[in-house]
């Protein structure tokens, strides 16, 4: 019996075995066909085995075929049905390969476990087959900037787990789709978070995630993970669409971010359930024919950062705005609305840049104050009524650069000595004087920049060839391409050189953490185009050689196409357009064609060689792997210590590396002064470039400052053990040659105090502070309650709170950290060291630190970020400034003539009151009144949860636009005691910093 058992056993593998190998076959065959249609596929694709031998974009799972990425290099040539009998796979990206033609196959459908098709920027045309509805696990389908013809599909509303729908840049036509009886829609797609429909485009869901497929045959791998998520951007715009918006596209469950309709022939009314969609950022629906008055319930969308409504039929009053605090952009010139004076809620927009309301019936005089809305930058206000005298008053924004008063009826114009932004008064009575020379009757000048990334200190190649760029690193080699195009920037000033700076850091960050090839990124000529877009010019570079491999390219592609890289979030949703790249090294162009048997053959007996001889070689590496081990503990600088001068073994370090000193020196351009971000008690602090192309902040110590080995070992070992997202991290260490070094990762957007400040040119708004000083304190928490030893920093204060590319607090500077054993749980004895007017009074009294120092701290830092006062001002103490303008009984405590006037003049501070308790708890004379860091955490938990703002959400993401890094302003790495901790490595005394 048991004979029978193990024959049928036999008998079932076998079979099994043949099913696989059969699949397998057919595979391999149905790739061979795909390539009986394309031109200029990838020249690796020859043998029997494309998962064996690694072809070019092609990713497998035990010999099945589940990825297909080839992104920019030149494919020719239609997509055959045999496309739909590749059964396993799960992702297809062929973008950017724009002559890739005919339509796109209804076999397409076949692919039930596709979850990603990206097809951006080809050639494809005709209509969008209903197969698409077949795709159950699909998450992601861009099919943007293509020909697509026709209606889009209602099937597609059966998509349940799409999260990201994007038809864009396309020729569809017809009206929307929504459900009716058993007919499918759009409406039904209620994980979707971007629908883009733009320039002939529907795109939907999006949320920034990653791709993790696991590839087996190549290197690459991304990281993808499915979130359900409520419909949360709707981008319809430049399509043929007709008829009007169905009222039931929206509603209170969805929790749309961007509505974009520009550019259609959509007629009727705006429908009163988009007031519903509270969570919503962006709304395009200019160039349009949409008539009668704007619904009014459009003031409930508080969320709302840009508002286009210009170039339709609306009528009736200037609809009111006042409920969007944090409204950037505004756009509502060229509709039928009735005559009425500049509203004055229009000064009450705080957040407001820019301005654009050209002919839309303004009469009467121009209110000074509107000009002193803090971050306005453009004014346009051609073609209206307006009248009497210009002036801009005493106290105008700083940011304005812009005004546009053309056609009005303005007589007169009050000029300020300190006034430079570009004024234009053509058309005025003022201008019509035959006697004026006055440059704002001129004719305006071209408003984009010339914008180019700078070289990143160093000195161009000169020896570059014709298709050579130089790369901001100044290395000869062929870049990769395109177009980035920003559908809804909040920001109208072009010539702020800090914005790109802000998005290349951003960029080069989402590279960097994917593991891309890239050894760096340039930006050029920033324009905004006839649609209101900003499009800028992008060249990638890269690492390790002059040019990339088709890998590379289909990687960078992928980030890019599939959304993976998220900018900055004052530039608004984009897409990419990459060019072909054409510079392949093997770049010689052919049909791709079935395999020879004489070519398989050889092929097989190449790898039976290759085979061999990886075998010796594994041999022969594990033979040498002892002596190599031997040699490296040979060579480590630790490995020479002497124990008798402070030495011991290598330190137990997690996650940082140990440099040599001709590296650091390399990566700094050997310690050059344009590498140089300031000077400290301690030495030297640079801006380097690692080989990965990671920018980091190397802390060189001087000679006469250097602890002892045992001492620099410890502190390393203790940093290296800090491993939080709102902590700077270390990157690594130098012990070599008689340097001490500590390398950081470095943090693009500078310190909290830059911010609040207005150094940085970062708006804080009420929100974003919130998320920042939330993200500290986790930071902090983590330090007390979870880091192994526990930590007390010593040093918190507004500097040593850094803000990285989207504003995501991170605590830094452990120079005068104290780890605490569990014998100094309660206190630990030790010298004063701090910084006055963060320091805890108690502990400066009693010399016992505790974790309720770093807590007094806090408070103050809590304090500082409301009214944007140091610590002690002019001989006043913020802490006594406070308690003393404080009515418990009026609004806001009575707190305005305290509080910065960026958040001061808003009157929507919800929270502000619990705010200002939590803070003066953390303030308290003795440790034992005061919370510990995991109060204070669930405390601004439940204060952003009371001010409508998920506590859990990334860092500034829902109001972001700020406009980049600080100029001249103080480095956040730089210390007086960055090399000391655990009182008193390095002697540095109590001093106000």
């Amino acid at each position: 019996m048991s004979v029978r058992i193990g024959v049928l056993f036999v008998l079932l593998f076998i079979f099994i075995h043949v099913l696989l190998t059969s699949a397998q076959n057919r595979d391999i065959v149905y790739l061979q066909a795909l390539m009986d249609n394309l031109h200029n596929t990838p020249p690796n694709w020859v043998g029997s085995d494309p998962c064996v031998e690694k072809w070019d974009g092609i990713s497998c799972i035990e010999s099945r075929v589940t990825s297909i990425t080839l992104s920019s290099i030149g494919l020719s040539g239609e997509l055959s049905g045999d496309i739909g009998q590749l059964s396993e796979l799960q992702t297809l990206d062929l973008s950017y390969n724009k002559d890739l033609t005919g339509s796109l196959t209804p076999d397409i459908g076949s692919l039930k476990k596709l979850s990603n098709l990206i097809l951006v920027g080809c050639g494809f045309n005709g209509p969008l087959p209903e197969t698409l509805g077949s795709l159950t696990q699909l998450g992601y389908l861009a099919l943007n900037s293509n020909g697509f013809t026709g209606p889009i599909p209602p099937s597609i509303g059966k998509l349940s787990k799409l999260y990201w729908l994007d038809l864009a840049d396309n020729k569809l036509s017809g009206p929307i789709p929504v459900s009716k009886g058993p007919t499918p829609g759009l409406d039904q797609l209620v994980n979707i978070k971007h629908l883009y429909v733009q320039n002939y485009k529907i795109s939907s869901s999006f949320f920034h995630l990653y791709n993790t497929k696991k590839n087996n045959t190549n290197i690459t791998v991304f990281f993808f993970f499915y979130f359900l998520f409520p419909f949360n951007y709707s981008h319809f715009g430049k399509n043929k669409l007709s008829g009007e918006i169905p009222p039931r596209l929206f509603s209170s469950k969805m929790s749309l971010k961007h509505v974009l309709f520009e550019e259609n022939q959509l007629t009727g009314t705006v429908p009163l359930t988009l007031g519903l969609v509270q969570n919503l950022e962006v709304l395009r629906l200019d160039r349009n024919l949409f008539s009668g008055e704007v619904p009014s319930n459009i003031n409930n969308l508080t969320s709302l950062n840009q508002l286009y409504l210009s170039n339709n039929n609306f009528e009736g009053p200037l609809p009111n705005l006042t409920g969007m605090k944090i409204l950037n952009y505004l756009d509502m010139s060229n509709n039928s609305f009735q005559p009425s004076e500049i509203p004055p809620w229009l000064s009450s927009l705080q957040s407001l840049t820019t301005l654009m309301m050209q002919d839309t019936g303004l009469i009467g005089e121009v209110p000074v104050d509107l000009f002193s809305i803090p971050q306005i930058e453009t004014v346009v206000l051609r073609n209206n009524q307006l009248n009497g005298t210009l002036d801009f008053g005493d106290s105008y924004s700083n940011h304005l650069h812009f005004i546009d008063m053309t056609n009005n009826l303005i007589s007169g114009y009050t000029e300020r000595s300190r006034y430079s932004a570009d004024l234009i008064l053509i058309s005025n009575p003022i201008c019509r004087e035959s006697d004026t020379t006055a440059s704002y009757c001129d004719l305006p000048i071209d408003s984009n920049s010339s914008y180019s990334t700078p070289q990143n200190n160093c000195n161009p190649e000169t020896t570059c060839t014709s298709d050579q760029v130089s790369s901001p690193n100044c290395k000869c080699s062929y870049p990769y391409t395109g177009t980035l195009t920003f559908r809804a920037p909040s920001f109208s000033n072009l010539g702020n050189s800090t914005i790109y700076t802000s998005l290349q850091s951003s960029m080069m960050v989402s590279f960097q953490s994917n593991h891309l090839p890239v050894d760096s990124l340039s930006l050029s000529q920033p324009t905004k185009n006839s649609d209101k877009y900003l499009e800028i010019n992008l060249a990638v570079f890269p690492s390790g050689g002059e040019r990339f491999n088709r890998s590379g390219i289909s990687q960078i592609g992928f980030i890019l196409s599939n959304q993976t890289y998220k900018p900055p979030h004052s530039f608004g949703p984009y897409f990419f357009l990459g060019h072909n790249y054409d510079f392949f090294a093997d770049a010689t162009k052919r049909k791709g064609k079935s395999i020879g048997i004489g070519v398989t053959i050889g092929v097989v007996v190449g790898g039976c060689v290759l085979v061999l001889l990886l075998i010796i070689a594994g041999i022969y590496a594990f033979r040498e792997k002892g002596r190599a081990e031997r040699a490296t503990k040979k060579n480590s600088p630790f490995a020479s210590w002497d124990p008798d001068k402070g030495g011991g073994d290598c330190p137990q370090l997690k996650g940082a590396r140990s440099f040599t000193y001709e590296e650091l020196k390399t990566c700094t351009n050997n310690f050059a002064i344009t590498a140089n971000i300031g000077s400290g008690g301690y030495g030297m602090v640079y801006r380097g470039t690692l080989r990965n192309g990671q920018l980091v902040a190397v802390k060189r110590a001087q000679l006469r400052s250097t602890q002892g080995g045992l001492e620099f070992k410890t502190e390393i070992e203790l940093l290296s053990r800090v491993h939080h997202k709102n902590v700077v991290g270390l990157v690594g260490f130098c012990f070599d040659e008689g340097e001490q070094m500590l390398v950081y990762e470095f943090i693009v957007n500078g310190t909290l105090k830059d911010s609040l400040s207005g150094r940085s040119g970062i708006r804080l708004d009420w929100m974003r502070r919130l998320k920042i000083i939330l993200g500290a304190a986790r930071g902090l928490q983590y330090l007390h309650d979870l880091a192994d030893p526990p930590i007390i920093h010593r040093d918190v204060k507004t500097t040593n709170i850094l803000l990285d590319e989207r504003l995501n607090a991170k605590v830094a500077d452990f120079g005068l950290s104290k780890p605490l054993g569990d014998a100094d749980r309660t206190h630990v004895t030790t010298q004063v060291k701090g910084t006055m007017g963060y320091m805890d009074p108690e502990y400066y009294m009693t010399q016992q630190l505790t974790e309720k120092s770093d807590v007094y701290s806090f408070g103050i830092v809590m304090l500082e970020l409301i009214t944007a006062r140091n610590p002690i001002e002019k001989g006043k103490y913020i802490v006594r400034e406070v308690k003393e303008a404080m009515d418990r009984e009026k609004d806001l405590y009575n707190l305005r003539e305290v509080l910065d006037p960026i958040i001061g003049l808003t009157h929507e501070l919800q929270g502000l009151e619990r705010f200002v308790d939590i803070a003066l708890r953390c303030v308290e004379d003795t440790g034992n009144q005061r919370p510990r860091m995991n109060e204070v955490v669930k405390e601004i938990e439940s204060i952003m949860e009371l001010a409508g703002f998920n506590p859990n959400a990334e860092s500034a993401s829902a109001s972001e636009s700020y406009e980049g890094k600080s100029k001249g302003s103080g480095h956040p790495y730089l210390n007086e005691s960055l090399f000391s901790y655990s009182g008193g490595l390095l002697d540095s005394n109590l001093e106000a910093k």
